[in-house]
């Protein structure tokens, strides 16, 4: 098949066997009537979660402290974990939530019986479009950890669930973009930006083994090659690039190298003859991503989970300049700018002066009397991502990702694997827009 050719058919037959996930038939009910509400008063949200382990806790922990937030509905299938957060819920002042452990598919009856304004959705990722896709058919939005979805297939299902319902299933709860960087490239400090470079680089051998930790990623391992996490880099590259407002991935390549260091870890940790030491794996333990659009800007997506090294973060190249991100030693060059020629200097002054107005406005909740619990950041103040959530709930808007941005970063997983797969050639991105990128105001706009 000619990649050049791919429609939307191909695509969904294409990636439709990457991964065995819960089924996408969740029950459907009727539409439930919104309550009438007196002019200025401010809509309570009521929210189901879905998923209650280290980020499913910490998004708990970070909606209970947000004023007019009431969790109605808990979904998890360890009791422990879901008695723990009926009593934080409690704790509170508010009422005993209904609380769902039947099993996986208990979610469907939670989004059939509550009257809910959201489900929050933080399971492993093989069920996150199943239960996007259940609330939204039972008239609920839904806000889901990364990534959002795992196969072409799922993408489209959601964007036509979306345009059928007019409920949204966002990423909006999985991260924050650097927007004070983004106001940098807006003022045109670094010129036209030609290059973005970043990625997934974090040591995960540990958690991968971790039976309290996320052990399902291990089991991707055996079955998938490609770049399995794009989302995190995605939450700043797309703004940047203005995808899907004003520009759109075009095509992506990708290669993997071969995999040996999980087999090595396991050796060393579990013996040789241990399970993992000795399986045959399939996920490379480096993969590298090139991703070029419509406008001619270049995109490399790097993915490392397995090989021993600290955090990294963001490379921004641009006709005027260049800026890294990084935790260590953050840096600028800034042509026939920069006090010596060639060389780095701090960014400070610049990140300073381009203070982004969403993040110098951001007035949040009064702070708690502890920290947020659970997996995340460990601060007393409401995250702006959920703050911004809220906000859009109550104001029946948009969150600042869309459906529509939301599947365009996460179909990266199964198109970079239709790459590996077939020697590195080309595949084509698919418009989940149709057409309407070429108009769509910008994000944070």
């Amino acid at each position: 098949m000619n990649n050049n050719t791919f429609d939307r058919r191909n695509f969904l037959k294409l990636s439709s066997a990457a991964i065995s996930g819960i089924a996408l038939n969740a029950g459907l009910t009727g539409v439930l009537a919104s309550p009438v509400r007196k002019v200025g008063e401010k809509k309570t949200i009521k929210l189901g979660f879905v998923g209650l382990g280290g980020r499913g806790s910490y998004h708990l922990s970070a909606a209970l402290g947000i004023p007019d937030v009431e969790v109605k509905a808990l979904c998890e299938i360890v009791p422990d974990r879901l008695e723990q957060a009926k009593k934080w819920v409690l704790e509170y002042g508010q009422p005993a939530p209904n609380l769902y452990g039947r099993g996986p598919m208990d979610y469907v009856r939670l989004c059939e019986e509550e009257d809910l304004d959201a489900v929050i959705c933080a399971t492993p990722w093989d069920s996150h479009s199943a239960i996007c896709l259940a609330a939204m058919r039972n008239d609920k939005h839904a806000a889901c950890e990364v990534p959002l979805v795992q196969t072409l297939e799922e993408a489209w299902e959601l964007v036509e669930t979306h345009e059928k319902t007019g409920k949204w299933a966002s990423i909006v709860i999985g991260g924050f973009g650097d927007l004070t960087l983004l106001n940098m490239v807006r003022n045109d400090l670094l010129g036209d930006i030609l290059h973005l470079e970043s990625g997934y680089i974090h040591d995960l051998r540990k958690v991968k083994f971790d039976p309290e930790g996320e052990p399902w990623r291990l089991a991707y391992t055996a079955i998938r090659n490609g770049n399995l996490y794009p989302d995190h880099p995605m939450r700043n590259m797309m703004p940047i690039l203005n995808i899907n407002h004003g520009d759109r991935f075009d095509y992506l390549v990708s290669m993997s190298t071969k995999s040996v260091m999980i087999n090595q870890y396991a050796a060393a940790k579990f013996g040789p003859d241990s399970e993992y030491a000795t399986k045959k794996l399939t996920l490379g333990d480096y993969n590298a991503t090139l991703i070029r659009t419509t406008n001619g800007k270049l995109i490399t997506l790097n993915h490392d989970t397995h090989t021993p090294h600290p955090r990294e973060d963001f490379r921004v190249q641009g006709t005027k300049g260049v800026y890294v991100r990084d935790k260590s030693r953050s840096r600028i060059y800034l042509d026939e700018v920069s006090p010596e020629s060639h060389e780095w200097e701090s960014p400070d002054k610049y990140l300073e002066k381009f203070a982004h107005p969403i993040d110098l406005n951001y007035k949040p909740a009064p702070r708690r009397s502890g920290p947020i619990r659970g997996h995340g950041q460990q601060s007393s103040t409401t995250p702006i991502n959920w703050h911004r959530l809220v906000l859009a709930l109550q104001e029946e808007k948009m969150p600042d990702w869309d459906v529509y941005d939301s599947v365009t970063s996460s179909a990266i997983i199964p198109l970079t694997e239709l790459s590996v797969n077939n020697k590195s050639k080309p595949v084509d991105f698919p418009d989940f827009t149709k057409g309407n990128w070429k108009t769509r105001k910008p994000i944070y706009s």
